[in-house]
Formats: C-alpha cells, sequence, structure tokens
C-alpha cells in the first residue's frame, strides 16, 4: 500500500521516471565499460610500446673490446632526451664485475628501483613488465628483460620505463570527452523518449478530457478519432454511457406510467368523499390522500435511485441558490438573507428537482422561524476527484441558519420525524424536514440539526459532488 502511493500519479511521470531512470542506469554502465574497456587497451598498448622501445635499446648496445658497454639507441621519443620525464632507458651489466651501465640522458642521476623475481617474475621469454619508482617517487611502468652478450658469458639488463602519468593523462582526457558525450547523448534521449512517450499518450489524455466534459454535461459520449489499441476501450466507455442514459430514461418512463396510472383512481376516491356523510368523508379523504403522499414519496425515491450513481446527473449550486435566495428576498421583504459561498462552489449530483426541493425546505424553514437573518454557508469536504468511491465520494455541507427561537436538545430528533409539528403556531404540515432528511438520505447524505450562533436553528445538508 505504501509502495503505491509513493508511485507518480500520472501515467505519463511514471512511464518518464522508469524510462529515465533505465536510460541514467545504462549510460552509466555504458560508460563504465567503455572506459574500461579503453584503459585495458591503452595499458596493453602502452605495455607493446615499451616492449618495442626495449628492443632497439636491444639492438643498438655491445660490447666493445675492452668489455665494456657501448651504443647509442635512437628511440624516435624526445621524452628519453628530456631530463625528469619519467621516460628512460637503461643498461647494466649483471654479475661480479666492476658496475658498467648505459643510460638515456632523461635518467639523470635519478635511479629506478629493481623488485624481486618474486614480485615481478619473468615470462616464457624471459621478459616481464612491473611498476616501480624512481628516487623522486615518480611511479613507472618498467619493461626489463636479461641479453646475454660477448663470447665471457656476460650478462647485460635491459630496462625501459615509461611515466605512468602520461597513461592516466591520457585517460583522464578520454574519461572526460566519454562522460561530456554519454551526458549530452543521455540529455537528448531523455528528451526524445518524453516527447515520445508525451505524444504516444495523447490519446489518453483526450479520453480524459473527454470524460471531464461528459461529467460537466457538455457532451454525451467519447468522441473522436483514437488509436485502435484503445478504441475499443471508447468503445465500451461510450456503451456503458448509453446503458446507463436507456436505464434513467426506461425508470423515468416507468415512474411516469405509475404516476398517471394512480393519479385518476386517487382523484376519483377524493371526488367521491364529496358526496358521502361527513365522517366518511374525511376518513376516505384522509386515506386518500395518505395514500397519494406515499405514492409521491415512493415515486421519488425510485427515480433517485435510478439517478444517483449516473455521471450525467449535475446540479450549479451556486446558480441554484441564488435563485432560491431572490424568490425568498421577495417572500420575506424584512428578512436579511446571508450567501456565503466559497471562490469555486462544486457542482452537486443530484437532479435540480431535488436540490430545490432540500434547499427550498431549508430556507423555508429557516424564514419562518427567522426574526430578522438568515445566513446560508457551503463548505466542500473531501477531496474531489474522479477517483472518489461511493463509500469515500466527496460531500458537499450546505447549512442554514436563523436567529429565531431554535430547537432543545431533546427536541431535534423529533423534528426529523415524518408530519412532526412542535409548534403548532406556525402554519405548515410538519413534512419540511423530513422531506429534507429523506431525500439527502437517499443520495447517501445527511442532515444535522443544532444550535447556530445567531441563536436559532442550524439545519446542515451533506449532499454528494459531482467530481470533476
Amino acid at each position: 500500500m505504501a509502495a503505491e502511493k509513493r508511485q507518480p500519479r500520472s501515467l505519463a511521470a511514471r512511464v518518464l521516471v522508469i524510462a529515465s531512470a533505465w536510460a541514467v542506469i545504462a549510460l552509466f554502465v555504458i560508460g563504465i565499460l567503455i572506459l574500461t574497456l579503453y584503459r585495458n587497451g591503452t595499458e596493453r598498448g602502452f605495455r607493446d610500446l615499451l616492449r618495442a622501445q626495449l628492443y632497439n635499446v636491444i639492438n643498438s648496445v655491445s660490447l666493445d673490446e675492452n668489455g665494456q658497454l657501448e651504443g647509442t639507441p635512437q628511440l624516435g621519443d624526445l621524452r628519453f632526451s628530456q631530463p625528469g620525464s619519467g621516460w628512460y632507458w637503461i643498461v647494466d651489466i649483471v654479475g661480479d664485475r666492476p658496475p658498467d651501465k648505459l643510460a638515456s640522458v632523461s635518467l639523470g642521476d635519478r635511479t629506478l628501483a629493481i623488485p624481486g623475481t618474486d614480485s615481478a617474475p619473468f615470462n616464457e621469454r624471459y621478459e616481464r613488465i612491473y611498476i616501480s619508482q624512481d628516487s623522486t617517487g615518480q611511479e613507472e611502468l618498467v619493461a626489463e628483460t636479461e641479453v646475454l652478450l660477448g663470447d665471457n658469458g656476460e650478462i647485460a639488463r635491459f630496462r625501459v620505463a615509461g611515466a605512468m602519468a602520461d597513461l592516466n593523462a591520457d585517460v583522464s582526457a578520454f574519461s572526460r570527452q566519454l562522460i561530456l558525450f554519454l551526458v549530452i547523448f543521455g540529455v537528448g534521449s531523455l528528451l526524445v523518449n518524453a516527447i515520445a512517450i508525451l505524444f504516444g499518450l495523447r490519446p489518453l489524455d483526450r479520453i480524459r478530457r473527454s470524460l471531464e466534459e461528459i461529467r460537466a454535461g457538455k457532451t454525451e459520449s467519447l468522441e473522436g478519432s483514437f488509436p485502435r489499441e484503445i478504441a475499443p476501450l471508447t468503445g465500451e466507455v461510450n456503451a456503458l454511457i448509453e446503458n446507463n442514459r436507456r436505464i434513467i430514461e426506461r425508470a423515468r418512463m416507468q415512474v411516469g406510467n405509475l404516476a398517471h396510472s394512480l393519479k385518476t383512481p386517487i382523484a376519483v376516491l377524493l371526488n367521491e368523499s364529496r358526496s358521502m356523510e361527513p365522517d366518511q368523508a374525511r376518513l376516505v379523504n384522509e386515506q386518500a390522500t395518505a395514500m397519494q403522499n406515499q405514492v409521491q414519496h415512493y415515486l421519488d425515491r425510485a427515480r433517485i435511485a435510478a439517478q444517483q450513481n449516473s455521471v450525467l446527473v449535475r446540479t450549479d449550486t451556486q446558480k441554484t441558490l441564488q435563485r432560491l435566495m431572490r424568490v425568498m428576498e421577495r417572500l420575506n421583504p424584512d428578512t436579511a438573507f446571508e450567501l456565503m459561498l466559497p471562490d469555486d462552489s462544486p457542482n452537486l449530483a443530484m437532479e435540480q428537482h431535488d436540490v430545490e426541493e432540500i434547499l427550498g425546505n431549508m430556507l423555508e424553514n429557516a424564514s419562518k422561524w427567522a426574526t430578522g437573518k438568515v445566513r446560508v454557508r457551503i463548505k466542500a469536504t473531501g477531496e474531489m476527484t474522479a477517483a472518489a468511491t461511493s463509500e469515500s465520494r466527496p460531500m458537499l455541507a450546505i447549512s442554514v441558519e436563523d436567529d429565531g427561537p431554535g430547537m432543545e436538545d431533546d427536541q431535534l430528533a423529533e423534528a426529523l420525524k415524518r408530519g412532526r409539528r412542535l409548534d403548532e403556531s406556525k402554519p405548515g404540515t410538519g413534512l419540511g424536514l423530513s422531506i429534507i432528511k429523506e431525500i439527502s438520505e437517499e443520495y447517501k447524505g445527511s442532515v444535522k440539526l443544532g444550535r447556530s450562533d445567531l441563536g436559532g436553528l442550524s439545519v446542515t445538508v451533506s449532499l454528494p459532488v459531482a467530481v470533476r
């Protein structure tokens, strides 16, 4: 669950993050691989160069008539003639005879450490290549071999050294260029990937905008041409919307048919009651009226049940409230009405008739008991997104308050019962609050009564919000 919450909610962002992460990892691994291969190749070439120079020195040095070393190797590299360059060649006699040595001008008075054969053994060609240091601490790669010179068994040690700093500088320069090119290539690849992904996901974005227009009531189906990969999805969504619309229309038609079929018999009973004896007429009239109210009540419940889950049903809260407030101000000129709306009042996922029934009864009840002021406040609760479920859908709290006498705590629960009137001094049937409660609950909403800070009654309904 926690891992899912950390994932980007946008599909494009999720694909971009995965593609970018993979590109960075791939380029990093490729960079290390190329650098490793280049360094290995450079070191191999460096060793081959030292070995070639070594045999050039061997071919240029010999013993004179007195058994002394002689020769002037020409290696074609100026670094062997530059003091302290780190590039040296050295030839000396191995054995107990007096020291005899030839060396390049670049060596000067420096010496080059010679490791034992245990740490740097000779190969089958009697050569060895090892890393050493000169007397100044400069690191060298040395190619060494021993050759038999002269007829008396003199053995000469030949060494050619190259500065490791030059090798490392070459690898470092290549590394900087490689990093620069990989960064340029990586940034270009990420941009191309981003453009390709965003372009490829544009049809999904078009579907999202089309669904928003459907929820807003601007269109009734997904319109336009889509790629064949998602064309079946758009077809299924359109079929679902059309099926939902047919169900709603069928429910409306059945509700209307039932209303018309019962309207005439009830009207006949009411008319017949006028010709009966007073006691009988009152009884028939009361029962026929009760039948009429019950039929209307359950017809409304059937209609609401058929529409409450439809994405096409919505009502503009702000316009509806403003229209009802204007009506109430004309009917109650002595009462001040205050409407407190947020900057962006969300629409309600309800039929406009039901919204007007709820808000009209709330305003009428408040106006009846108010002594001078009625206040209406709106507050959205929960996140208003398309991801909301029926169990955790966003709601809109609408409060209507007055400065009248209010109710005691023990009266609040009784006030919501159908036909219950707590004060007979005011005209009415006692159905207002119960109608508010019944319609609100049919839409999975709720009603709460309390004491207003104006001093009178506060009626708050929570109604479902139409997702954006």
